[in-house]
């Protein structure tokens, strides 16, 4: 019968499947999330041929996933439909055969790629007009499935299939050749001094964003203490590293310097990361270092960093989580409150666990 009519979920048959096509997300820290999907289809089909397809800023994220057989760069104008892209590479990438598609965005374009590459099974939750694009439909329990790594998970499993006991975490490859030729175009070494890496951008809005004086307060605090401080961010996020590094010139600013492959390697050097809740944050956790996520107007439930040594700052008011990308009350308490002596004492105790970890 016709692609477009297959029925729901419970009539179709993937139970071996061959090849799936992953539509994957946007931000940076959600396609750092679905490498944890990635890891469970691999452990469940050890022979699975994993491809992507992402906007260029995170599918070349899926360069650095071993799992990963390829990852296809899609190259459309942020919020708008371009189908005439969508159609092409849905003709392109028809030939390979992919038997199942994983839609994770929840978008109904996203799901246009799968239907018109006439992929038979397409699995993703419902909404925004995808009855037909999606064959496989799943109603989104947030309740059962509270984080996003969660949710991704599950549109890995059967339908009714509890998540596994303990999920891995994200896990980047780290490419020490590029690193190093990175090193020498900054004009940088590999600190001999532990390193604190920053990342005091967070391109949802500056609600997300720790404030300024306490990034700076706090790298002047570590640096007297012995450390290292290098400040990431995208060139959007340039203006804010720039004031950190004039206030403290000892820090390194690596602002709208690198690609975000380079910041991929470079913050692997880092003992530490102090970072907001963005996509940096969970970059860093997948490389390695021990990630301090500060979260005001963002959930910690729904996006916590990763990592087995993460640790979430909070302070926990009543008017937070309140997803705005602006304090709506004006005040910024949620993170103005949270002081640098707090988040120091953070960076110290991450240095014991590592301290104590060598020793052991």
């Amino acid at each position: 019968m016709p692609y477009a009519t297959y029925p729901d979920s419970t009539l179709i048959n993937v139970r071996d499947p061959q090849q799936v096509l992953i539509v994957a997300p946007a931000w940076v820290g959600d396609m750092v999330m679905a490498h944890v999907l990635i890891q469970v289809l691999r452990r469940r089909y050890p022979r699975l041929a994993i491809d992507l397809v992402a906007p260029p800023w995170t599918a070349a994220l899926g360069q650095r996933m071993a799992e990963v057989r390829q990852s296809f760069s899609l190259e459309m104008a942020h919020g708008r439909l371009d189908l005439h892209l969508r159609r092409a590479f849905a003709r392109e990438i028809k030939p390979i055969g992919h038997d199942w598609a994983i839609v994770l965005p929840s978008s109904w374009k996203s799901a246009l790629v799968p239907y018109w590459a006439e992929i038979p099974h397409r699995t993703g939750f419902r909404g925004e007009w995808r009855f037909g694009l999606l064959n496989d439909r799943r109603q989104l329990d947030k309740r059962r499935l509270p984080r996003t790594v969660d949710r991704f998970v599950a549109l890995g499993l059967t339908p009714a299939a509890p998540l596994p006991h303990q999920l891995p975490a994200p896990r980047l490859q780290v490419d020490a050749e590029a690193r190093q030729a990175t090193l020498q175009r900054l004009g940088l070494g590999v600190p001999s001094r532990p390193l604190l890496a920053l990342a005091p951008g967070a391109e949802y809005g500056p609600a997300k964003r720790w404030p300024v004086s306490h990034y700076i307060e706090l790298a002047r605090r570590q640096i007297a203490a012995g450390w290292a401080v290098w400040v990431f961010g995208s060139p959007k996020d340039a203006e804010i590293t720039q004031a950190i590094a004039a206030a403290v010139p000892e820090a390194v600013d690596l602002g709208g310097q690198t690609s975000l492959l380079e910041a991929v390697d470079l913050l692997a050097l880092a003992q530490v990361t102090v970072s907001n809740d963005s996509g940096l944050m969970h970059v860093a956790g997948a490389v390695g270092s021990r990630v301090i996520g500060l979260f005001g107007s963002s959930s910690p439930v729904m996006t916590p960093p990763l990592g087995r040594h993460a640790k979430i700052l909070s302070k926990g008011l009543k008017c937070s989580p309140c997803g705005k990308r602006e304090c709506p009350l004006k005040h910024h308490r949620c993170l103005e409150d949270l002081y640098p002596d707090e988040v120091a004492e953070a960076v110290a105790g991450a240095a014991r666990g590592i301290s104590q970890n060598l020793a052991s």
